[in-house]
């Protein structure tokens, strides 16, 4: 006897709303197929016709069965009742008599056309010819129904379109009523994630399981076996992790023995070792795009940074369960690999340059370098210590240069110092110690500038004055050589003096701040001289009230706000210009403002100098900065950014100042005061000095009729412990950073020149993860003036004896012919010279220096750095060609010299 089919509720619901509309009241249906649901299903309602009729189905496998179940159901329901009686079972049609047969629908059997069902259930007009032959599909589209009903398909309802809504329907993946689902292995890993839908996957039928494991082995490719196998028995969280693990071991050099390990991790699901190079390629696909989105940033990179981390951190641990660990320390994606690397590196800090920068090297060609950045960054500032370390000892120089090069490179030293002392987040007790021993080392070294510099600020102090300087910047002239300059031809300059901001602060706020919204700029220096950064020398002490007090009277004065207020006033008076001063308290708004209504409308003035002094640094030292972090952003100085903007919407610039710096208290915890006589403040005294102190005298120590003792030594203090202290004479409190920024899309002041951020750093702190590299001498000087053409990337321009790349392109048909139709453009010289220094640069500059290299070859300030760029693009991105473009949000200027070759020096750009 042929195997009869099963009917389950939705199958005989549909039969039964077929049919009934036209049974001509009969209640019995005779059903050809066996029941296929449990007991608590056979009794249920159906609506027809608008009226709700009860419905009770019996299973029978005899005539007799049949006959005495309708006699129940007829003496149950009345003669009259609207019950139907529903019989499934196993009687062939050939033994049911005709008297039973004349009370039944259709008076035969009917048969459970399940086809014919799903066609109907889903408003199509006909069924793909392929699903008639799948049962466990048609099966599993009837009983898988939503409550609201299949979507419509309209004309033919497809395999892939059946397959799709029984996936959303059975998993949770994907949505019933969508036209199409995108499926592919991002997707299904996602999936794999949550809870829900593996486990709903585990609990189908077999057929089913094995139905839609194939179909989407052909849509999304041949991991999914794998992954549905580990949903299947309940590891789907699993999946991704595992396939992370699986890439790192196939890749390993002992893959044979990490195989084995392998397979008793992923048990019955491995369907064979063949399936685990397809499976471990999507898995690390999948990780590679979360990784990229996760180093986009914002809320969306936020999300799948913490996907990342949590799925490969559990691979690790998988990794340690089957003791894979040892194995995969060479691994490019595992955390378990960037921490192999990161100890590699602590290794090498105790040494010379070359084996650390080939570990940094390393440590960043792990992908999870950038998602682990901070490390990363931690990692890089120490590997730039072994650099500075390695640098031939300076001699003393004289005061005025000393404080320069701190701003320029030592007071980076202090910098990274302090970024280091943080400690890595890893916890890493191995790398905690070499960086220990490097900060040892840099401190060191160090105490020895600040030794010499504390010698020399001794003699210089003798006899230094305003009439005679011997070369520095007094802090009582910042105004005078630096405000004053700003000022002129109507400009008006804010004024904001941070208290307290020592060179490695200035120098991380100035990096932080948007080159998009502000330019740095500097005095235009002399011929042959490098423009730079400006350093005054604070007054002894480096205190808060002759310090300050002389910056902003402009001469030597001591006094709290109301002299700093009177001497703004007078200073800028004598220059016939009015001007305010804010002090803390004055320039905060009330609620509901951000700024002070009365510092706007001072701002807003066509007419007014605007000074603002700002507390936070100081403030923070004293009391104990409570994050313990090393940098300093804008957002972490009270009301910096709102100052800067509201700068900026007035088109002023900013002359960013301090009094004084400060060191920072790396002394133990246990560690006292030092025990001395005539204390007067943190870091000064009267008295003889000692071990780790010099007597400073002369006109420039306000205190003590002109006679102190300061400390240079930086773990030296006679006052309770601080966060930070100042007036003493080390390098860090003495220097004061003076830096200038204009709104980018401002004019630079005439007698000013941009400063590019490449010229703002030291060698030892720009240098690459590569190995070392040799300097390339500068191109010398040949007759009146020429430049020796440096040397080129061979095949680069192959036309010798023709100049440099940038002159050869400013000689070609195609750019004289391009450059008649650009108004006022610039010198060719100006052009070539941006060209070669980007060429040298490796096709990257910031704007300010393009626009530096132009200015350097003719002497003509390009005081709007952003335009002269912009201008470079018209000339040379012939027929839209990006030959030069701006990239990274206006940060960078990107050439792409390869481009430049075809346009300009290749065939059509032959030189003129």
């Amino acid at each position: 006897m042929p195997t009869r089919p099963a009917a389950g509720r939705r199958a005989i619901e549909v039969l039964l709303e077929a049919e009934l509309p036209r049974a001509e009241g009969r209640r019995l249906v005779l059903v050809d197929a066996v029941w296929a649901d449990g007991d608590g299903e056979r009794d249920f309602t159906v609506q027809i016709d608008g009226t709700a009729r009860r419905v009770h189905v019996t299973d029978q496998d005899s005539p007799l069965g049949i006959t005495e179940a309708w006699q129940q159901h007829l003496a149950g329901t009345g003669p009259d009742g609207d019950g139907v009686l529903v019989v499934t079972g196993r009687v062939p049609a050939d033994q049911l008599g005709w008297d039973l047969r004349g009370h039944a629908v259709r008076r035969r059997p009917l048969s459970v056309d399940r086809a014919g069902i799903i066609t109907q259930l889903f408003g199509a007009e006909n069924l793909d010819t392929r699903m008639v032959r799948e049962a466990w599909l048609l099966d599993a589209l009837l009983d898988a129904e939503p409550s609201a009903g299949w979507p419509r398909a309209g004309g033919v309802l497809t395999r892939d379109r059946a397959l799709r809504a029984l996936l959303a329907a059975r998993t949770g993946l994907g949505d019933t009523g969508a036209d199409s689902l995108d499926l592919d292995a991002d997707t299904l890993f996602d999936w794999s994630r949550g809870p829900a839908g593996p486990r709903r996957f585990a609990e189908l039928a077999e057929p089913e399981r094995a139905g839609l494991t194939e179909w989407l082995a052909q849509v999304t490719g041949p991991a999914a076996p794998t992954l549905l196998a580990l949903a299947a028995d309940g590891r789907g969280a699993d999946a991704l992790p595992l396939g992370a693990l699986a890439a790192a071991a196939l890749g390993c050099p002992a893959a044979a023995d990490a195989g084995f390990a392998l397979g008793t991790l992923f048990g019955n699901a491995l369907g064979s070792f063949d399936a685990l190079t397809p499976f471990a390629a999507a898995a690390t696909g999948v990780l590679t795009r979360w990784i990229a989105q996760a180093e986009a940033g914002g809320p969306t990179g936020a999300d799948a940074r913490a996907r990342v981390v949590a799925v490969l951190e559990r691979a690790d641990q998988l990794a340690d369960t089957a003791r894979l660990t040892p194995l995969l320390t060479e691994d490019r994606l595992l955390p378990s690999g960037y921490r192999a690397r990161l100890r590699a590196l602590a290794t090498t800090l105790d040494g010379r340059p070359g084996p650390a920068q080939d570990a940094l090297r390393r440590l960043a060609d792990h992908q999870l370098a950038t998602l682990y950045g901070e490390s990363t960054e931690r990692a890089r500032t120490a590997v730039r210590l072994v650099r500075w370390l390695d640098t031939p000892a300076s001699e003393a120089s004289p005061v005025g240069q000393a404080v320069r090069q701190h701003l320029r490179s030592t007071g980076r030293v202090d910098l990274a110092v302090g970024i280091l002392a943080e400690g890595d987040a890893s916890r890493d007790g191995i790398l905690g110690e070499a960086y220990h021993r490097l900060i040892d080392r840099v401190r060191d070294r160090r105490r020895q500038l600040d030794e010499q510099f504390a010698r020399n600020l001794a003699t210089w102090t003798e006899a230094a004055s305003q009439q005679a300087p011997n070369g520095a910047l007094l802090i009582e002239d910042v105004l005078a050589e630096a405000a004053a300059p700003l000022a002129r031809d109507g400009g008006r300059p804010l004024v904001l003096v941070l208290d307290g901001m020592s060179a490695d602060v200035a120098v991380d706020l100035a990096a932080g701040l948007d080159p998009r919204a502000w330019t740095e700029i500097c005095p235009a220096a002399a011929a042959g001289r490098r423009p730079g950064r400006l350093a005054a020398v604070a007054m002894l002490p480096t205190v808060t009230r002759v310090s300050r007090a002389s910056l902003l009277c402009g001469t030597a004065a001591d006094g709290g706000q109301d002299v700093e207020r009177a001497g703004f006033t007078a200073f800028w008076k004598k220059r016939r210009r009015s001007s305010v001063l804010f002090h803390k308290g004055g320039y905060e708004g009330t609620a509901g403002h951000r700024l002070a209504p009365a510092l706007l409308e001072e701002l807003a003035h066509e007419d007014r100098i605007v000074g603002v002094v700002v507390n936070t640094i100081d403030d923070a030292l004293a009391d104990g900065r409570e994050s313990g972090r090393a940098r300093w952003r804008t957002g972490d100085i009270a009301k910096l950014a709102d100052l800067l903007d509201a700068a900026r919407g007035s088109g002023r610039p900013v002359l960013l100042v301090s009094d004084h710096g400060h060191v920072l208290d790396r002394g133990s915890r246990g560690a006292g005061p030092t025990p001395a006589d005539g204390v007067q403040g943190a870091r000064w005294r009267t008295g003889s000095a000692g071990p780790g102190e010099v007597a400073l005298a002369g006109p420039r120590v306000r205190a003590a009729d002109g006679r102190i003792t300061a400390a240079w030594h930086d773990d030296l203090r006679y006052t309770a412990r601080q966060a930070g202290y100042h007036g003493g004479a080390s390098l860090a409190e003495v220097t004061v950073p003076v830096l200038a920024f204009v709104p980018s899309d401002s004019r630079i002041p005439a007698g000013w020149t941009a400063l590019p951020a490449e010229d703002t750093v030291p060698d030892w702190w720009r240098g690459g993860t590569g190995p070392v590299a040799e300097e390339t001498p500068a191109p010398m000087t040949q007759g009146r003036g020429r430049k020796q053409a440096a040397p080129q990337e061979e095949g680069l321009f192959p036309q010798p004896g023709r100049g440099t790349p940038g002159e050869e392109t400013v000689r070609s048909a195609a750019y004289r012919s391009q450059r008649d139709f650009v108004r006022l453009p610039p010198a060719d010289t100006a052009v070539a010279a941006a060209l070669d220094a980007l060429l040298a640069a490796g096709g990257k500059l910031s704007p300010a220096a393009v626009a530096s290299a132009a200015q350097a070859a003719t002497g003509k300030s390009q005081r709007n750095p952003e335009r002269f760029v912009t201008v470079l693009e018209r000339l040379l991105n012939i027929d839209g060609y990006p030959v030069l473009q701006l990239v990274e949000s206006g940060r960078t200027v990107h050439l792409d010299k390869e481009l430049l070759r075809q346009q300009f020096t290749g065939t059509g750009g032959t030189p003129v």
